[in-house]
């Protein structure tokens, strides 16, 4: 029998002991967690969760089953508690806000089983004002393997809820009752007009993933459900699972800081290189392509340029190596001189980003991260990452933490979704793990994924904007306002859009990418930022609509985005008292001759400006705001 310490965390404020029950109150006590080892003829381990008074966590069950073992959920005794509190501020490298606050109380609840086998182990509980986290910390010195979680959130009635099966499918508007096996986190709620709760999981680094399950026996009942086993030699912890509480879908989102504290802080020492902006796709996989989309980055002011797919090869073909430049054939005859080019933009300071296949990193990544450091690529981007079970966690990771010993920034494509690590790793920039531009989303879909997937943290959208598919998507404008309220420190943008001076190849890469004209539209993307020192969350109903203010120096940048045509005021309060500023405004106009039917009108304002704000049917419009001098 193994000797196993198991840890649960959670936070309080308050703490109150009783024989099979301790209650613990968030740091404004408006969130209360009790944890029990027993309720009436069920002896096993459990929880619940009001907010003011109110249930939001019906008794819902804890514990984890192993492989050869009893499950360690029954049977247990109170041995001892330790409380702790922690306020800290903390600056990250880049983010949606300059500072954080990390405020929250902590318990360590030691049990121990009363029948064979006795075992101990503890469970740590932390509250935060935004929500409530617990996880599992065992000890061991022997091989244990973890079969199934036992967690689980039991509702009390039939809520509305937001359903995605995978990272990058269509969210559809469902409820508890009809949650199918594999939602993915975080996982929103309305429980009412006032209550909006988020349920999910952080720091994921070495564990299998996890995801939602509804449970056979009772349709409101949620289970965290790992794919696959996950199997340690020596102690370890697993993720957190959380439960994030706010007044309104908003305040969700601008809580979303809450999972990076549930993360390490940085453990780079040095982050001089780490350096987010924005990125064009080279399309044509050729040297005169990549020129030209250098001299249009060093123009309008784009940070990188990327090598997609197709550089190194066919990337679904084991033979190819990215060891090496060697065109697919089938995208573009080239010729690519990378080297050349990557010189070429070192020369007007734009980087070079690379693609890489799932299949070349998993044999050639620790020769191809020495490779690149020395060929000057500034950063890489991860392509159909395996993802799921222990083992694809855990690759990920480690591989995450080598592209920073050879100072490479990333971004992961495909179905990774970010659970914190980019606050211990910040050379993560960005990843996919979203319903991006590719896949053509229109406003009601990325009204959906901006209060819940975008709680996770950083998307990368592959914004376009002259592609006819933003008309079937939206409008120019939302395209602008995506680029504000979709937040990705490398902000891919023209992703199926290519310079004028990039060559044509009929039929093969770039055929089908659209000129990029120059236009008075570009002035609102050539001034982006993509890390922010404050956000707001002005207001906004999931699938409905959206406003979001950012502010990077002095300037702010506002995105509003709706699918059903809306009016509504919009007040500038957030600006500084006592300053004048100067509005760029970027709204469609139906009725302008142009391609794009941008209007861009300039008004002076202040703080107690109010702006009247009439959008069509899924449109947008995008506010840059700078002070008058």
């Amino acid at each position: 029998m193994n000797k196993i310490l198991l840890v649960l965390c959670l936070t309080a404020s308050t703490l109150i002991t009783q024989a099979r029950e301790i209650k613990i109150l968030s740091p404004d006590k408006k969130i209360t967690l009790t944890v029990s080892t027993g309720i009436k003829d069920k002896n096993a381990l459990s929880y619940s969760i009001s907010y003011q008074g109110s249930p939001i966590i019906e008794n819902s069950p804890l514990g984890l089953e192993f492989e050869n073992e009893k499950p360690l959920s029954e049977n247990l005794m109170v041995v001892s508690v330790k409380e702790k509190v922690v306020k800290e501020n903390w600056k990250p490298v880049y983010g949606e806000k300059n500072n954080y606050l990390n405020y929250y109380r902590e318990a360590t609840v030691q049990f121990k089983e009363d029948k064979m086998p006795y075992r101990s182990f503890s469970m740590t509980l932390r509250m935060y004002n935004e929500g409530v986290a617990f996880k599992y910390n065992i000890l061991t010195d022997q091989q244990i393997t973890i079969t199934r979680e036992l967690t689980g959130f039991k509702f009390t009635k039939d809520y509305t809820s937001w359903i995605a099966g995978n990272a990058q499918a269509t969210y559809r508007k469902g409820s508890i009752s009809k949650t199918g096996n594999g939602t993915e986190r975080p996982y929103v709620i309305e429980m009412d007009q006032n209550r909006f709760i988020a349920l999910g999981e952080a720091a994921l680094v070495d564990h299998a993933r996890m995801k939602f399950n509804r449970s056979s026996k009772d349709s409101l009942l949620l289970l965290a459900t790992i794919d696959g086993k996950a199997s340690y030699k020596s102690n370890f912890s697993t993720p957190w699972r959380y439960v994030m509480i706010a007044e309104s879908a908003g305040k969700l989102l601008e809580n979303n800081s809450f999972i990076l504290n549930l993360n390490e802080a940085n453990a780079l020492k040095d982050v001089a290189w780490i350096k987010p902006g924005k990125v064009i796709r080279e399309v044509t996989l050729t040297t005169t392509g990549g020129k030209a989309c250098i001299d249009f980055a060093a123009q309008h002011h784009l940070q990188y340029i990327e090598f997609d797919a197709g550089w190194y090869g066919h990337e679904y073909d084991n033979a190819s190596s990215a060891l090496e430049v060697n065109v697919d054939p089938s995208r573009s005859t080239g010729p690519l001189d990378l080297q050349g080019i990557i010189n070429y933009g070192k020369s007007k300071n734009v980087g070079v980003i690379l693609y890489v296949n799932q299949r070349a990193l998993s044999k050639e990544l620790d020769t191809i991260l020495p490779l690149f450091k020395s060929w000057g690529v500034k950063g890489m981007k991860f392509g159909f990452v395996d993802v799921g079970l222990q083992k694809n966690t855990s690759w990920l990771h480690e591989a995450i933490r080598k592209t920073a010993d050879h100072q490479l920034m990333l971004d992961i494509h495909d179905e990774y979704r970010p659970t914190g690590y980019s606050r211990t790793y910040p050379n993560l920039l960005t990843q996919e793990g979203i319903r991006g531009d590719e896949e053509s989303p229109d406003n009601h879909q990325v009204l959906i994924t901006l209060f819940t997937r975008m709680i996770a943290g950083a998307g990368d959208f592959t914004n376009c904007y002259f592609a006819p598919r933003v008309n079937t998507m939206g409008s120019h404008a939302s395209q602008m306002a995506k680029a504000i309220c979709i937040y990705s420190p490398w902000q891919f943008v023209y992703w199926y859009d290519r310079p004028s001076s990039s060559p044509i190849q009929k039929g093969g890469a770039g055929s089908t990418a659209s000129v990029i004209t120059e236009i008075p539209d570009l002035s609102f993307y050539d001034a982006l930022p993509t890390v922010w020192d404050d956000t707001r969350v002005i207001a906004g109903k999931i699938g409905e609509h959206g406003t979001i203010a950012r502010r990077s120096g002095d300037n702010w940048y506002v995105g509003t985005l709706t699918d059903k045509a809306i009016n509504f005021s919009l007040p500038l309060n957030f600006l500084s008292k006592g300053k004048q500023y100067q509005a760029t405004v970027y709204a469609d106009d139906p009725s302008l001759s142009s391609p794009t039917k941008i209007a861009i009108k300039q008004v002076n304002v202040d703080a107690s400006t109010v702006l009247n704000i009439r959008l069509s049917e899924k449109n947008g419009e995008a506010i840059v705001i700078r002070p008058i001098n």
